[in-house]
Formats: structure tokens, C-alpha cells, sequence
């Protein structure tokens, strides 16, 4: 059902059974598929495609990206299926020096008044809590959890099932099952009540604990990594952390030390 009051251009593409309520502007470039549903006052006028079963909520903006580079470009935002986003939340699509697209994955909660900047990618079963911007170009893995008026730092990643506490400021990239805190991020442990409820077996576990002292025990992680034991190493726990830390050199990892 789509509101009398809503302007749908003709070129959008909207699946029969979707909702958009009173006041939605929809713009000539946006796909929107099966049982998604939009309620009032929300502004979809980049490029967008939007996957199957998604709610969004009132006075959510879809709209150019906040870059002094963007000139209109034809880039894209992909947003997967089933996802809540809540009031005010203001996503931007991608630009031509960051790849061209947005992406959000499956199964994501984004709560009030948090931003998705140009080029970021999330993943699935994430929750971002109210008040959180992610800068350009973030890169947030699956099963992430962003505590409340955080702010994670272009350029950022953030590893699958990490934890970020609330008021954090997200410099430096947080390992996959990581708890990082601070006014400027340090790490805190292991995510172990996640990794606990996501079923992992208890040897990989311990094993990922007594990797994560090796691998801290000094400021020299790349040493400490080529030091650690070959049990640790083919642990599919320590292997994730392990190979986040050595993908990409460039950026500061998060740190007990940060």
C-alpha cells in the first residue's frame, strides 16, 4: 500500500506488496523488494536498491554523500534484507574514489540517529546503537555490536563479533571478538560471553584466550604472531584475529597498550 501523499517517481522500481506511508519522497533510482516497509516522512533519492523485509522508520534520509569530492556521480547504496532502521538515521551512498558503493548487509539494527557514510561496508547481524556515526569508507564485519554515541573513524574496521562500548571514539581497528573502550580506543579482552552464546566449541576458546596474551604480550604484535605456537595458530578462532591483524598494515590496530 503506498500513501496518497507520497511522491513515488515513475522510474522507481517498488515491489507490489510494499508499504510506504504518508509524506515519503522516493526517488527515479530506487529498488525496493518484497515486504519492505516505510513509514512516514522518509527521503530515498540515491541510487538504492533495497532487499526484501526491511522496516524503516520516520524521517530517515537517503541521500547524497557528505563529500566535497562528490559532483553527482552514479554511485550506489545495496541494503540486504530484514534490517531495522530506525528514526532519523541518515545513510549515504558511495563515491567514485571509495569504490562507488554503500553496502549493509542482512539482519542489522540501526538505531536512532546514527549515520552510514559513503563507501562503508556492514555486515550481517550487526547493531549499531543510537547516535553513532561511521565514518567513510568503515568496514564493519558481521555480528558487531556498537555501543551508544560511539564514533568509528573513517577509514576504520571493525572485526566480526566485537564489541564497542558506549561514548567510545573507534581510531584504531578492533580484532574479530574484541571489547574495545575509551575516548580514544584501547582493548579491553575477548568478546568470550559472544563467542559462548555463538555456540563455539570451548577448546577454540580457551585456545583463542591464550592466544590473545601471546599476541599482546608486548607492542610488537607482528613478532609476538610469528612466535605463537602452531596449536594456536590453526585454531579457526586465533586464524580470524590473526589474519585481520596482517590484512592491511596501513591502519593502527586497537591495542591493550592503545
Amino acid at each position: 500500500m503506498i500513501h496518497k501523499t507520497a511522491i513515488i517517481n515513475s522510474r522507481a522500481n517498488i515491489a507490489s506488496n510494499v508499504e510506504i506511508g504518508p509524506y515519503c519522497v522516493i526517488g527515479p533510482n530506487v529498488e525496493i523488494d518484497e515486504n519492505t516497509i516505510i513509514q512516514s516522512h522518509v527521503n530515498i533519492s540515491a541510487n538504492t536498491k533495497i532487499g526484501k523485509e526491511n522496516k524503516i522508520y520516520p524521517f530517515v534520509s537517503i541521500n547524497d554523500p557528505q563529500d566535497l569530492k562528490y559532483n553527482g556521480e552514479n554511485t550506489n547504496l545495496i541494503i540486504g534484507n530484514n534490517n531495522k532502521i530506525r528514526e532519523h538515521v541518515t545513510i549515504n551512498p558511495g563515491t567514485v574514489g571509495g569504490g562507488g558503493k554503500t553496502v549493509i548487509g542482512d539482519n542489522c539494527l540501526i538505531m536512532i540517529s546514527s549515520h552510514i557514510a559513503h563507501d562503508c561496508q556492514v555486515g550481517n547481524n550487526v547493531i549499531i546503537a543510537n547516535n553513532v556515526p561511521l565514518g567513510g569508507h568503515a568496514i564493519i564485519e558481521d555480528n558487531v555490536v556498537i555501543g551508544g554515541n560511539s564514533a568509528v573513524q573513517q577509514f576504520t574496521r571493525i572485526g566480526k563479533m566485537a564489541m564497542i562500548g558506549g561514548m567510545t571514539g573507534v581510531l584504531h581497528d578492533v580484532i574479530p571478538y574484541g571489547l574495545s573502550t575509551g575516548n580514544r580506543n584501547s582493548l579491553q579482552g575477548l568478546n568470550l560471553i559472544g563467542l559462548r552464546r555463538a555456540k563455539f566449541e570451548n577448546k577454540d576458546i580457551l585456545g583463542l584466550s591464550e592466544a590473545y596474551k601471546e599476541i599482546f604480550a608486548t607492542k610488537n604484535i607482528n613478532q609476538n604472531i610469528n612466535k605463537l605456537e602452531v596449536s594456536h595458530q590453526e585454531n579457526p578462532l586465533v586464524k580470524n584475529v590473526i589474519d585481520f591483524i596482517t590484512k592491511d598494515k596501513k591502519r593502527s590496530i586497537c591495542t591493550p597498550f592503545s
